[in-house]
């Protein structure tokens, strides 16, 4: 993850996909928090600490980059579920209202009711460098995998691109959210 780490930082467009977890660069410090705080074997104070500080520093890219397009697709059961209590569920949905105000932010949530879905796979994040190469990044149980083969990479961006077209738009996603906010969770 470290070397996807680093291409993040450069990337001239960055597009996420998660159906586990709210992804990283979204994630409240709360929640980040019960994310650490769930870690089995657990992690000691200073870990849960440098995990924290981390993950919080990773998202300033979000507001660093305002040229550098972020397209987040969320599966709505990830916001519905309680991880930490609601009270953190609820500062959570807050925090990615914030983060996705601005115009090259955009998150759409996968609806639960949906019945089609382009990406039953799994997790998936794509990019795009500088020199225009397109890359994957692909995360399981023990393991993550960078892909950069340009057979694999561009199948996953057909998959995303179906499951941005199946999932809410931006201000129904945002709309949903605040329904959320408000205490539908």
């Amino acid at each position: 993850f470290r070397r996807w780490a680093r291409l993040e930082r450069v990337a001239v467009s960055l597009c996420t996909y998660e159906c586990r977890l709210i992804p990283g660069l979204l994630q409240s410090e709360g929640y980040v928090r019960a994310v650490f705080d769930n870690s089995v074997p657990p992690l000691s104070d200073e870990q849960l600490e440098a995990q924290v500080a981390a993950r919080l520093e990773r998202q300033r890219m979000l507001t660093e980059r305002p040229n550098v397009p972020f397209s987040f697709i969320v599966e709505e059961h990830v916001f519905r579920r309680r991880l930490g209590g609601t009270e953190v569920m609820q500062g959570l949905v807050e925090h990615a209202l914030e983060l996705t105000a601005p115009r090259n932010v955009t998150l759409q949530v996968m609806p639960m009711d949906a019945e089609s879905h382009g990406c039953l796979d799994g997790p998936l994040q794509l990019l795009e460098t500088p020199e225009r190469r397109r890359l994957a990044y692909s995360e399981g149980q023990q393991n993550g995998r960078l892909i950069s083969d340009p057979k694999e990479v561009s199948l996953l961006y057909q998959r995303y691109d179906t499951l941005r077209s199946q999932a809410l738009n931006p201000k129904d996603s945002r709309g949903l959210l605040e329904r959320l906010r408000g205490g539908e969770l």
